[in-house]
């Protein structure tokens, strides 16, 4: 046999009748542990705006309000960019759009040292990082989850959720010691290293398709050809946006995932330090409960994605709405100078809980959308980032006009009610019956 010959047999998909090979991994998953690591790099970003609030109200006498704007637009175009992100995968591939996407995190993170100005806050922080960080969105695991796998697709949706949440632990202490010991912009200096550490394994290892290694994707019966690129990015994502509003459980999924982001991102991440802070914790402290929430936020994502592929998504989503309302609700009496055990307990609970509720979010998307769920997933998942960047502001309006956060835990509690209510309405999409036996 020559060599064409034999290169042409590596790239065929397999014969049926092979007996295949149990004792090799499958390529899929070589790929959602780069996906993972690549996705732990770019965390450093998510662990920041929490920790630099009080330096920078401190160096520049910057309103909290003020700063928490910045943050408000770092975190809507999070999510605002992820749709188009995810159509832009499909034009010019996975791995150029989360290598260019790494680069312009490194670029705002690592300009922000020479600010002077507010608004220089919102360029680099907001926007460029803003921009960068909506490329790495979910809507990232979305992608990759689709193309590589058929099956499991729910437990590797929770694994590469809790990516996230295991970049926040291991950043988070480091992040907050350097800024404790070293100020802010040595930290800043850190997340634009960590991103840049990123770019090689992505650009080296992270494949587009199966296809493009003639592997069929795992669980599949039969090889998937690579679809063809597809032109107009923004257009698409514009046409998957318009078709997705004339139905209701996109209305449902996009606003009880909007209440989700405020709960989380948009509350916990950006105001627990400062809040902790105002009651006499050391930040350094505060910021290594919000790195424990990391540790759990892993167990409970991946957990969730195993409940996922075996239970009512609708009525996980519930649950975990439900039982994060109620915990907010004791907040303002839990927070004290020093950590004790129903501080622990909330942190524990609020990290199985954090991101739990991305993976029945997704099977929901991925049942109503069809093949285009990672672009309507990218436009809930913005509707997940505006609920954030509200919060993150009017936390900061509440902070600087109240003296204390107690209505914003209160009133974030109330909409975690709602959202539990939200996930009960949305109805199962109808299964067609299989066609009998000829």
């Amino acid at each position: 046999m020559n060599r064409t010959s034999e290169t042409a047999t590596t790239l065929e998909p397999p014969v049926s009748g092979r007996k295949p090979n149990h004792a090799r991994v499958h390529r899929a998953w070589f790929v959602a542990a780069v996906t993972f690591v690549t996705i732990i790099g770019a965390a450093a970003f998510r662990s920041v705006p929490g920790l630099f609030i009080d330096p920078l109200h401190e160096e520049f006498g910057w309103s909290r309000g003020t700063i928490g704007a910045a943050v408000s637009v770092n975190l809507a175009l999070y999510g605002l960019t992820a749709p188009f992100a995810a159509a832009l995968m499909d034009r010019y591939g996975i791995r150029k759009v989360v290598a260019v996407a790494l680069t312009v995190i490194a670029l705002g993170s690592g300009l922000t040292v020479w600010m002077t100005a507010a608004w220089q806050l919102m360029l680099c922080w907001g926007l460029l990082v803003g921009l960068g960080s909506g490329s790495m969105a979910l809507a990232f695991a979305a992608t990759v989850t689709n193309r590589w796998f058929t099956e499991r697709r729910g437990l590797v949706s929770g694994i590469l959720t809790a990516a996230s949440a295991s970049g926040q632990l291991i950043f988070l202490p480091v992040l907050s010691w350097i800024v404790d010991t070293h100020h802010w912009r040595p930290a800043a200096v850190t997340v634009a290293l960590a991103a840049l550490a990123v770019v090689p394994f992505v650009w080296l290892l992270l494949h587009d398709h199966p296809a493009d290694i003639g592997q069929k994707p795992y669980g599949a019966k039969e090889f998937v050809p690579k679809p063809a690129p597809v032109p107009g990015a923004a257009r698409r994502a514009l046409t998957v946006l318009s078709s997705a509003v004339r139905t209701g459980p996109f209305w449902l999924l996009a606003g009880t995932f909007a209440i989700c982001g405020a709960s989380t991102n948009g509350l916990i991440q950006t105001h627990f330090v400062p809040a902790s802070h105002d009651h006499g914790m050391p930040i350094t402290t505060a910021a290594s409960l919000l790195a424990v929430i990391g540790v759990f936020d892993v167990v409970g994502t991946v957990a969730s994605g195993w409940f996922t592929d075996r239970f009512d998504s609708r009525r996980l989503l519930a649950v975990y709405y439900a039982l994060r309302g109620v915990s907010l609700l004791f907040l303002p009496i839990l927070l004290a100078p020093s950590v004790h055990p129903p501080m622990v307990f909330f942190i524990v609970f609020y990290g199985l809980d954090w991101v739990a509720t991305v993976p029945p979010t997704l099977a929901l998307c991925r049942e109503h959308y069809g093949d285009d769920s990672p672009i309507v997933f990218g436009w809930v998942l913005a509707s997940h980032q505006v609920g954030a960047a509200l919060v993150a502001f009017l936390g900061g309006v509440a902070r600087d006009t109240f003296g204390s956060y107690d209505v914003v835990w209160y009133a974030s509690g109330a909409l975690c009610a709602a959202a539990a209510l939200m996930a009960l309405v949305i109805r199962r999409r109808p299964v067609a019956p299989a066609l009998p036996a000829a």
